[in-house]
């Protein structure tokens, strides 16, 4: 068990269940990694939101936003690289 709780935004949720299986285990590693450690190597903070980061998985990308005090992180998006940053 990790020391942050993973929390999923409904629509992230139905963003994940739409994709193929094998890029759903991918990504659920990713997130899964989150828990222990919410700065992976390949993390990037975005600009212009206070908590939020992306990590890389595979030709997706997941954006999550941190909250600290309640060790939790709250998954946001998970879309392929060249729709993640739309209308977001």
């Amino acid at each position: 068990m990790g020391s942050f709780t993973i929390d999923f935004r409904p629509s992230a949720e139905k963003e994940l269940r739409k994709l193929p299986p094998y890029i759903i285990r991918r990504i659920s590693n990713a997130i899964d990694d989150l828990a222990d450690n919410p700065f992976p190597p390949n993390t990037v903070k975005l600009t212009g939101k206070e908590e939020a980061f992306r990590i890389r998985a595979g030709d997706y990308r997941v954006v999550y936003v941190l909250d600290a005090s309640a060790r939790r992180v709250t998954i946001q998006r998970i879309r392929h690289r060249k729709d993640i940053y739309r209308q977001f």
